[in-house]
């Protein structure tokens, strides 16, 4: 749509920052449209709102002659004719009530409120760059990570060492490790969207952000030292390939106490020279940009590749001293010598000798093996840069665990029978001794491969730790903020702090590599502590949805203050629904409630866990009915026991229904314990009973709820309801129209875990305004259900469709429409007679009403497709959901109860469900 097309008299459609203003478009233009269908009053927030004049010149907006579409006049104000105004504009159909759960957090209302005026920014969406794979956005990265020098350089020693079978205990164990974190991990990914952070982001998500601050500090604190292990590893594989290269002598050893051959060592200050010129190269590379590391990355893992296909190949064509004394090929008897252990003292070498101070057992060797293990976090580091993360982080993750642990189970088989053990302590380099055909390949291999490495840990230090800062948990922490580290195109140098800060941290590494012993692992243990309770202390608060608030939710009597009177985060929101017993009148007076009303609420519960409040009303004066009040209430909370459901029982004594029911909504619960769902029995028998106060009194409820800000589900056909013995086949199928904040979603879920509806699946049905919007939308909503975990068919119907099909409703829809009409006529007659006869305006229901008799007449069609839309497709559906439409404004409530009525008719069982200006679902972990 052009922005000459748009007329507003003196409004221009723009603010003062130069973004278009928020206002409605045609229903076939692509502009997003959204209504305040879910402030309270609905439908009224339109009628009050000023709707500007919107001219959408787009090629499906004329008609077959070339005329635009048709106008509908109204108290609104002129716009165009929408088939689904019954249920507001807020529809499906704009893909908006999908785009509104893509954030992680929605605090505001879902909708504009009455006068509001909300800017959309013009332009061009922000490319997202291009998205990778499982392969090279997880396994790679995770192999290139766990493979590195620590398998070169030290792993024949660790088995001359700890022999064959120590050896094998030992990277069962850490493999085992590192695969059931990589589960865990895994298990949190999966959990919905996830954002980037890597790590920081799901722990801190799932543990809250005092856990997610301190893991997260260490854990780029860990990507220094790995940084600095890495540059390590590749200067002594340089310094032994070219001795020449050192500036200090290198010394002679002994050999078991015995005197040897000399044995080079590579000196300790060669070791920090060499390592800091390094890290420092390294560190202005990352300075240069993160695309150029990842263009540079997968050339890292070829030499490693070929590296490990020469080591195999020189493994199987040794032979007896060839390539090297102490090789002795693969051979039975030095698998057998090689097979128990030999622990013994070193140097600070690793040479032995009788007279070193370094003692090595197996607690010795687990420490010295296990980062070869680690590294898993790689591909988790990239989750803002992957296509789709709750696939390819644990497929990639525990794929590349697999492998690797594979492998070094392979490799202590084959290192243990191809050399003696002498060989294996003493050669520190035997992988590049042994490999055919070129030695020097698998040098140059491992210093690519650990240079790599440690540009990845050096890459992802500043992103994790701008990640930390960006969440605003440490105020410390603000000056090391970016404006967004999820863009693919983002650069450390932007931020100077992240870069200097690393490269510190890995210079520092570098200098106390050589000083590692137990002492570290209880410093890092408190650092972590101090962390955690100093973000406790002096953090800002944040509602990541976190286990721990769901714990406190349980216990809520116990954690009441924790909660405070904030929103719930859409992940701990639970259903505390509040279950009208005796909205109509017509149950016997013995009989608290209906029978089957707590077989329903115990299906809205997650995991038999929450809340459920029953309430009552009696007509009368306090005084004189208190203690009837409480003898109710004694019978309603029996009745609630033997039901075996978790909830308590409420009387409430009023001069009316009415005043009684918004007295409740208004005050029952107390802060996050308040009841946000109200559970309403649908009156089937208003007509039946001439029970002419019934639609006055339903209009009320659903009015007084969406005022209230409170969700609405009203049951039909609740003599049906199931209770836990009476298995349900078929399928649950939902007629999504509004959007609902994903209630109607998590109902379906809900039902899902109950024994009594878990055989059957689920069915979303859209609807579309048009046939080109169809395949759109059922990409999106397929896309949308994917990222909330929940398998369901989607079948999108378009509204055109229901012209085509006018003539095959079946007689009894058709003969229930024309009743309708004619009930309807006669009532309206008879209030226009007697505003005639009294002189007065069009009155019902105690006020002034405006009809328009051909919006009735609509409005009874449309919900006569609707239930024709669900006959044809869900009649053997074990329950149906639908979106329940808001009484519209100045409408009676007679009017309105025909309406219900042509949508429930011949549904055996049938849940109308409307949500509220809340988010009960989120695709973020």
């Amino acid at each position: 749509m052009n922005t000459d097309d748009l007329e507003g008299g003196e409004d221009d459609g723009y603010n003062a920052q130069g973004n278009r203003k928020y206002s409605p478009v045609g229903a076939q233009d692509r502009a997003v449209l959204e209504m305040a269908s879910m402030d309270p009053g609905s439908s009224a927030t339109a009628s009050q709102s000023p709707i500007r004049k919107v001219r959408a010149r787009t090629q499906g907006s004329m008609d077959s002659d070339g005329k635009a579409p048709d106008v509908v006049g109204g108290d609104n104000g002129p716009h165009r004719e929408h088939k689904l105004e019954l249920f507001g504009f807020d529809s499906l159909v704009n893909i908006l009530g999908l785009k509104s759960m893509t954030q992680e957090q929605v605090l505001a209302p879902s909708s504009p409120r009455d006068n509001e005026v909300v800017s959309i920014t013009g332009g061009d969406p922000t490319p997202s760059g291009v998205k990778m794979g499982t392969m090279m956005g997880v396994f790679v990265p995770c192999l290139q990570s766990i493979l590195g020098i620590i398998y070169y350089i030290r792993f024949s020693w660790i088995i001359g060492m700890g022999g064959i079978a120590d050896s094998l205990l030992l990277v069962s164990l850490c493999g085992l490790c590192t695969f059931l974190t990589g589960l865990s991990l895994s298990a949190i990914a999966t959990n919905g969207a996830m954002k980037g952070g890597g790590p920081y982001y799901l722990i801190g998500r799932a543990l809250g952000p005092e856990v997610g601050v301190s893991i997260g500090l260490c854990f780029f604190l860990g990507n220094a030292v790995a940084a600095a292990l890495y540059v390590l590893g590749a200067v002594e594989t340089f310094l032994k390939a070219l001795p020449s290269a050192g500036f200090f002598t290198e010394t002679s050893t002994k050999v078991n106490g015995s005197l040897s051959k000399p044995i080079q060592t590579i000196s300790t200050h060669d070791l920090q020279i060499y390592g800091l010129v390094v890290t420092v190269i390294l560190c202005i590379i990352v300075f240069g940009g993160v695309k150029m590391i990842n263009r540079v990355a997968p050339v890292f893992l070829i030499p490693v590749l070929l590296s490990v296909l020469c080591i195999f190949i020189g493994i199987f064509m040794a032979k007896k001293d060839d390539p090297d004394t102490g090789i002795t090929g693969l051979s039975a008897d030095s698998f057998k010598d090689n097979w128990d252990s030999m622990y013994q003292n070193t140097n600070s070498d690793g040479i032995p000798d009788r007279d070193g101070k370094v003692y090595w057992n197996f607690n010795a060797l687990v420490g010295l093996f296990f980062p070869a293990v680690t590294g898993i976090m790689a591909g988790s580091n990239r989750s803002a840069s992957l296509k789709d993360t709750q696939r390819s982080i644990p497929i990639g993750t525990l794929s590349a665990t697999l492998v690797t642990t594979l492998l070094y189970l392979v490799s202590v088989f084959l290192f243990g029978a191809v050399a003696n053990r002498e060989k294996l302590l003493t050669d520190r380099l035997l992988t590049a001794t042994i490999a055919w055909p070129f030695p020097v390949l698998i040098r140059v291999g491992i210093i690519l491969s650990t240079l790599g490495a440690a540009l990845q840990s050096l890459t992802g230090a500043p992103r994790l730790l701008a990640a930390i800062a960006n969440d605003d948990i440490l105020p410390v922490l603000n000056c090391f903020r970016v404006a967004d580290t999820n863009a693919p195109s983002w650069r450390p140098r932007w931020k100077f702090h992240h870069w200097l800060l690393s490269l510190l941290g890995a210079l520092l590494c570098v200098v106390i590599m050589f000083l590692i012993s137990w002492l570290f692992t209880v410093v890092s243990l408190a650092l972590a502590s101090l962390i955690y309770y100093y973000v406790s202390i002096k953090g800002k608060a944040g509602d990541w949805g976190d286990g721990f608030k769901s714990a406190y939710f349980q216990l809520a009597l116990r954690s009441l203050r924790s909660l405070g009177a904030k929103q719930v985060h859409p992940k701990n929101w639970y259903p505390i629904p509040l279950i009208f017993c005796r909205p109509w009148g017509k149950l016997p007076e013995n009989v608290p409630c209906h029978p089957k009303l707590a077989d329903f609420a115990n299906c809205m519960k997650k995991k038999g866990r929450g809340m459920s409040i029953f309430v009552n009303i009696l007509d009368g004066d306090y005084h004189e009915c208190a203690e009837d009040a409480k003898e109710a209430c004694k019978q309603l909370d029996t009745y609630i026991n033997y039901k075996n459901c978790e909830g308590v029982a409420e009387i409430v004594v009023a001069t009316n229904m009415t005043e009684g029911f918004r007295g409740i909504v208004q005050t029952m619960g107390l802060g996050n314990l308040k009841p946000n769902i109200v559970v309403v029995r649908y009156p089937e028998i208003w007509r039946r009973e001439n029970l002419k106060e019934i639609p006055t009194r339903f209009v009320g409820i659903i009015n007084d709820c969406i005022v209230a800000n409170k969700a609405v589900v009203i049951v039909k056909g609740l003599d049906e309801w199931p209770n836990e013995y009476q298995r349900q086949y078929g399928s649950i199928d939902l007629y999504w129209i509004v959007r609902d904040g994903g209630l109607m979603l998590l109902l379906s879920q809900l039902l899902l875990t109950k024994e009594s509806f878990e055989s059957c699946k689920i069915q979303v049905f859209c609807i579309a305004e048009e046939d080109s919007d169809a395949e759109c939308l059922k990409a999106d909503v397929k896309k949308f259900l994917y990222d909330l975990r929940l398998q369901a068919e989607v079948i999108v119907i378009t509204i055109k469709s229901w012209d085509v099909e006018g003539g095959s409703q079946q007689d009894d829809s058709i003969e229930a429409f024309n009743d309708a009409r004619k009930r309807v006529a006669s009532y309206l007659a008879e209030l226009k007679e007697a505003a005639k006869r009294e002189g007065t305006p069009l009155m019902a229901d105690g006020k002034a009403v405006v009809v328009d008799e051909q919006q009735v007449e609509k409005f009874l069609y449309t919900t006569l497709k609707l239930n024709t839309t669900i006959l044809r497709y869900s009649r053997m559906a074990a329950v149906v959901l639908v979106s329940l439409p808001p009484p519209p404004i100045n409408h009676p409530a007679y009017c309105y109860m025909e309406y219900m009525d042509l949508l429930v008719g011949n549904v055996q069982r049938l849940l109308m469900v409307r949500g509220y200006r809340r988010d009960v679902v989120t695709l973020f972990t």
